[in-house]
């Protein structure tokens, strides 16, 4: 070894990436920095892990897979297929903005579909996946939408408009959701508690990760553990870029990382 050499020849080697988890990318033609750091985590960081987990609202809006024609899509989904080729298994959890993707797109992109809650058996551990919007209990106005929009009927009808229709009413359903969000405190928009303990008890898990509330933490309750994902924000200049990811090493170690890969 080298004078100086960074790394002893007798250090252990790092522990291998089991498993990544990101939501909330909200991925959208208007917003290139945050799709390319998007392609970039893709092409570097999860090529080396096992494992990609995407906790819903990978894209701002999600209109039916006839939309996987338009090139913006196509460069993203060709990607995640990049990943999936390469050995790297990915499963998709839907949002609330991208709750219609649907078996073509899984097809496509060679991921597989999850639903909710879904319990991961990773490095001996029992994690609760879910995107997190289905524990904002508290907002009443969104818990009876999110009723409606999941329904399989109401889907089968809305899917069986022409696209362009459906783009149009997501663009009117996405305003009034901006509107309403000035009318609600944040703790109405946040998980509750109670949520969170039913789905510690449902699933038997003591770790849960999820995504929605775009307020990244650690949060513990005596032996459970709670671990927010941030969402992603790159073309909000001047305010600083946000994202990151959550890791799971082969000795279990569960880590918090920003959008630049450094510890969280």
């Amino acid at each position: 070894m080298q004078p100086g050499s960074p790394v002893s020849p007798f250090a252990p080697a790092p522990a291998p990436t089991l498993a990544l988890f990101i939501s909330d990318l909200h991925l959208q033609p208007s917003h290139p920095r945050t799709a390319a750091a998007f392609l970039q985590f893709l092409a570097e960081r999860a090529q080396a892990s096992r494992a990609l987990y995407l906790l819903g609202d990978l894209f701002e809006y999600w209109a039916g897979d006839d939309d996987l024609d338009t090139p913006f899509y196509q460069t993203i989904v060709k990607a995640i297929r990049a990943l999936s080729d390469a050995g790297v298994a990915v499963y998709w959890i839907a949002g609330n903005r991208d709750f219609l993707v649907g078996t073509r797109f899984a097809e496509t992109a060679g991921l597989i579909l999850l639903a909710e809650p879904h319990v991961a058996n990773i490095a001996g551990q029992r994690i609760a996946l879910v995107h997190g919007d289905a524990q904002c209990t508290l907002d009443l106005g969104y818990m009876a939408f999110r009723a409606q929009v999941r329904d399989s009927g109401w889907q089968q009808q809305f899917l069986a408009l022409p696209l362009v229709q459906r783009q149009a009413i997501i663009a009117g359903l996405r305003e009034g959701s901006r509107e309403a969000h000035g009318a609600k405190t944040m703790d109405i928009m946040d998980v509750t508690p109670q949520a969170i303990e039913a789905l510690h008890v449902a699933t038997g898990a003591k770790t849960v990760i999820h995504g929605h509330t775009h307020r990244p933490a650690l949060h513990r309750a005596g032996k459970q553990l709670r671990y927010v994902l941030p969402d992603w924000e790159l073309d909000a200049a001047p305010a600083p870029p946000r994202g990151g990811w959550i890791a799971i090493d082969a000795d279990g170690a569960i880590t918090r990382h920003g959008v630049d890969g450094a510890p969280a």
